[in-house]
């Protein structure tokens, strides 16, 4: 498919810069979905795609998934996203993050950056070297550092809202919660969940992970191949995408599915399908909204408290999509879409109603500058 047209196919983006510079050998696309509530914000990722076809269906998806985690989280943000071809482990140099650096900082604030699969603190740390356009930057910087906690958190709190609108209380005292996955989040999630006195159970395809934890929290361990279709009250997926699939739907054994992976369903109609089977999904742009929450806060000026009690927020915005979906009688997955597109329509509509009088949100974030100084 032609570049133009592969675009236009996905969405209505407002700008898609790509990037390159033979010199450190950087090949970049930057995809500036929606800036209506405020500048985009999303992290760049690393990956050696086949081709700069395929790095430009996935940045162009990505950014526009950003657009409606960032509205239905609530937060004064657009969506992008930002991806750079190469092999994370043998092509990252000083250079080529700066010269990438230096064309986010060419967009003067309309996209602001972050880490993502394939990139790191360290890497964000060069970055900043060249533009003040980005976060998760290191704790010595006055950023954030490793956001995974707070993405954790948010889970946790969405699990709770999930465990309220399944079954009346909030309490996950003797809940029996099947995590998937003991990377960064999903080792949290499992401190959070046992000091909570939830009955958790853990798998992951690292044999020695999962000893370390199990030994760590006395949690049940599960083999990772048989844990979608485990017997529990919620299974949490927080490792890979599209978990929930035409293979494994029918032979779900849980009451909520609800955890911090990205894409977890496999296409949208799975989503439907999960109503039908009276299986209560939390949307996962909505459950796992705490790391964008975590570096927002950033944006203000970074306080660990402050960005607990952003993630906390997860709870109340999951209860809503929950209520749209009873009140519209429509799945969750669409009811979170629907909550995100009416947010953005509405204040398109106040800025629209002002003539531009309404100042630009990321035009405030000049001050971000003063970080640098």
């Amino acid at each position: 498919m032609l570049t133009f047209e592969m675009i236009e196919k996905h969405g209505d983006h407002e700008q898609v810069v790509f990037c390159y510079d033979k010199d450190c050998g950087l090949k970049a696309i930057i995809a500036v979905h929606n800036t209506t509530l405020g500048p985009a914000l999303g992290g760049t990722r690393m990956w050696n795609y086949a081709n700069e076809e395929d790095a430009l269906k996935d940045v162009l998806r990505l950014s526009k998934g950003m657009t409606y985690k960032a509205s239905a989280a609530g937060l004064n943000l657009g969506g992008g996203k930002a991806v750079i071809i190469g092999d994370p482990k043998k092509d990252k140099t000083e250079a080529l993050f700066r010269t990438f650096g230096a064309y986010v900082n060419s967009l003067n604030g309309k996209y602001i950056t972050a880490e993502d699969v394939g990139t790191t603190v360290h890497d964000m740390a060069y970055i900043f070297m060249e533009t003040p356009y980005v976060t998760g930057i290191p704790q010595s910087f006055g950023g954030s550092g490793d956001p995974s906690p707070f993405t954790a958190h948010g889970v946790l709190m969405g699990i709770k809202a999930s465990v309220k609108e399944k079954f009346k209380s909030d309490s996950l005292k003797d809940v029996r919660i099947s995590v998937q996955g003991l990377g960064n989040v999903g080792s949290h999630l499992v401190d959070y969940l046992t000091k909570e006195g939830a009955r958790v159970s853990v798998a992951d395809i690292d044999k020695e992970r999962v000893q370390k934890i199990s030994e760590k929290y006395g949690t049940a361990v599960i083999d990772p191949d048989k844990v979608i279709t485990s017997e529990c009250d919620v299974l949490a997926p927080c490792a890979m995408g599209a978990v929930i699939n035409d293979q494994t739907i029918s032979e779900l054994r849980c009451k909520i599915v609800a955890g911090g992976a990205n894409n977890q369903l496999a296409e949208h109609r799975h989503g439907d399908a999960l109503l039908e089977l009276g299986i209560l999904y939390a949307p996962d742009y909505v459950i796992n909204a705490g790391g964008l929450m975590n570096v927002f806060v950033e944006l203000e000026g970074y306080s660990r408290e402050r960005a607990f009690e952003k993630t906390a927020q997860v709870y109340d915005n999951l209860l809503q999509v929950y209520r749209i979906s009873r009140e519209q009688k429509i799945a969750t997955h669409l009811a979170a879409d629907r909550l995100a597109e009416v947010r953005i329509k509405s204040i398109a509509n106040l800025r629209q109603h002002h003539h531009g009088r309404m100042a630009r949100p990321f035009s405030t974030l000049k001050e971000m500058t003063n970080r640098q100084k």
